[in-house]
């Protein structure tokens, strides 16, 4: 398709192509700049073991970062009951903070990062009894 748009009175001509919209991995509501994600994406692989990351049997049991950013804060403790939705880690992300919430009701096994650790998309974060 091509549209004609004026910047500071110049004309440009130019051609778009319409993309098919990606599916989203994860939900998110952003409340007041921040964004609530329920649980972490499970990658289609598994993720490569790299720094101090051991691939996991059971998907359903862990909790991974959808994102690559730094720890700002961990909301749990090893050996708490968590809830569905409970606040489990908050990471930043350029200057935006993402809120990594339980994907399951259950007991934090193990936490793998924390305050100040940077974290790879995909990373495990949290580990579920």
């Amino acid at each position: 398709m091509k549209l004609k748009i004026t910047v500071d009175g110049n004309v440009y001509e130019v051609e778009v192509e319409v993309a098919e919209p990606e599916t989203p991995r994860h939900s998110y509501v952003p409340p007041l700049g921040h964004a609530r994600v329920s649980g972490a994406p499970t990658p289609a692989t598994p993720a490569p073991a790299s720094a101090g990351q051991a691939l996991v049997a059971d998907e359903s049991k862990v909790c991974r970062s959808p994102l690559a950013g730094v720890v700002s804060r961990v909301a749990v403790q090893p050996g708490q009951a968590i809830q569905v939705n409970d606040i489990l880690i908050v990471l930043e992300a350029m200057k935006m903070e993402t809120v990594i919430t339980a994907p399951i009701a259950g007991t934090i096994a193990k936490i793998n990062a924390g305050e100040g650790d940077g974290v790879q998309q995909g990373q495990v974060l949290i580990e579920f009894e």
